[in-house]
């Protein structure tokens, strides 16, 4: 072999290598589980991605697909729930809420259409919207002043009481059986000393039936 060049070799400084231990911090750095499709998810993705329709104002989740590298969010915005502010051609812009220390910080992105789910997180109130719009109509055109709290949402309350009825039957107290100590007895397979297998510890009277 060469000695020169294996010379040279051991003279050269490591930390010329950069540091061989430092973790990597890039902008999809530990999401290999995260951006993960699901099972039978992989693929191509399907037509009814791109026919849906967001308005402004809509909440909406931002949910990452991997299949779609273009208008991928931040890691942090991953499962997140957000307004939308702004539509493009292949995007919206989604407001979201981020916690920085002791302050709420709102912020604004633009992700594509892939990356982005319709939220059922007010699916509850808007259909109590609509319910009490179709009261308040018909109390309209009825001619009669709807109260409004009725309108409102009310506590469901503990269940009402009941009377338990047991059948004409005589009643059988269960207790508990006693605890019995069994000592493990060495002498079994000794030869010097014999062993009498009758000999035993008599057990603790069980409950009896009323």
């Amino acid at each position: 072999p060469d000695h020169t060049l294996l010379a040279e070799l051991s003279q050269v400084d490591s930390s010329a290598m950069g540091n061989t231990r430092q973790k990597s911090s890039g902008v999809r750095a530990r999401t290999r589980d995260l951006f993960s499709r699901g099972f039978r998810q992989k693929g191509v993705i399907g037509l009814s991605t791109y026919m849906r329709t967001f308005k402004v104002g809509e909440r909406v989740d931002i949910v990452a697909n991997a299949a779609q590298h273009k208008g991928m969010p931040f890691k942090f915005y991953h499962g997140r729930t957000g307004v939308i502010w702004n539509i493009t051609k292949r995007a919206v812009g989604v407001e979201v809420n981020k916690v920085h220390r002791q302050r709420q910080i709102k912020k604004r992105i633009h992700v594509r259409l892939e990356h982005v789910r319709k939220s059922n997180c007010d699916a509850q109130h808007l259909r109590r919207c609509k319910e009490n719009d179709a009261k308040k109509k018909a109390a309209k055109e009825a001619g009669e002043v709807i109260d409004l709290r009725t309108l409102k949402r009310q506590p469901e309350g503990p269940r009402p009481a009941t009377v338990v009825k047991a059948k004409k039957q005589s009643v059988e107290t269960l207790t508990p059986l006693p605890y019995v100590f069994r000592p493990k007895n060495n002498t079994e397979n000794r030869g010097d000393v014999k062993y009498n297998p009758k000999k035993d510890i008599p057990l603790m009277p069980g409950p009896v039936a009323a």
